[in-house]
């Protein structure tokens, strides 16, 4: 005997219809051309991202956007500029950029930053720093006799803050060539390895020579230093170490590829 579907049955399979034609329906008509859901729903995403928090006034403002712009790329493609090569190169190049932005964010999802790898990174960069910190002063000049000449003041009572001003270093010279509190990994090594064994208050005695040229050096303080804990630098250290994973993804792309 031939079944008939039961009331509940036909209500369900109602309700189920109404549901699919509502997601399927358009966000918004204008001139008869549908915006999509989707559409919408990509542009609040990315003002959630910026900060936005979800309210009526939000989706209004999203709506009216895209209203605008559709009235706008109708009225282009009414005068078929979407058919000049410039913009559609233009066109390409923005499909382009939002491909890459999927792709890129798609790896970082699926190769993240493990939290033994910026460990590993912390306690590098904390051996490097080493126990103490230095406030340094300097004069770079670009031979060994005006070093030795500098010095020679120095030793005969001459101030180090005026001598400075025969410094090549812009960024110290107007500074008395004060350099503040600094780690000996943040210098080159001849620079470092002189300033570690003066003294508080000395001076080198013999020219430092660098890359840069010659250093007369000052030591003005040394005091412990005070490592910022894992916990305070975990995320910039994530976000370097991420950024570096994407670059050299990139960079093997980039060498695996057949250029013509």
């Amino acid at each position: 005997m031939k079944r008939f579907p039961s009331r509940l049955a036909i209500g369900l399979i109602a309700a189920f219809l109404a549901h699919g034609a509502m997601a399927a329906a358009p966000y918004a008509t204008v001139n008869g051309t549908a915006i999509p859901a989707s559409r919408a729903e990509a542009m609040l995403n990315e003002q959630r991202a910026q900060g936005a928090q979800d309210s009526p006034q939000l989706n209004e403002a999203v709506r009216e956007e895209l209203v605008r712009r559709e009235v706008l790329s109708q009225e282009a493609t009414k005068k078929g500029l979407e058919k000049k090569s410039d913009v559609q190169a233009q066109m390409d190049l923005a499909k382009q950029a939002i491909l890459i932005r999927a792709y890129l964010q798609d790896y970082v999802k699926t190769h993240p930053v493990t939290d033994a790898e910026i460990r590993k990174e912390y306690d590098t960069i904390k051996s490097r720093m080493g126990e103490k910190e230095y406030k340094p002063r300097h004069i770079l000049v670009e031979t060994e006799d005006q070093a030795k000449a500098i010095i020679t003041k120095l030793q005969g009572g001459s101030k180090f803050e005026e001598l400075t001003k025969e410094s090549r270093d812009p960024g110290s010279k107007d500074k008395g060539g004060e350099l503040g509190w600094s780690n000996p990994g943040m210098f080159v090594q001849p620079f470092s390895d002189a300033m570690v064994k003066l003294e508080k208050g000395k001076f080198t005695t013999t020219p430092v020579k660098s890359d840069f040229g010659y250093h007369v050096i000052l030591l003005e303080d040394v005091r412990d230093l005070k490592a910022p804990s894992f916990d305070e630098v975990k995320p910039q250290l994530q976000q370097r170490l991420q950024q570096q994973k994407v670059e050299a993804h990139i960079l093997e792309l980039r060498e695996k590829a057949k250029v013509q």
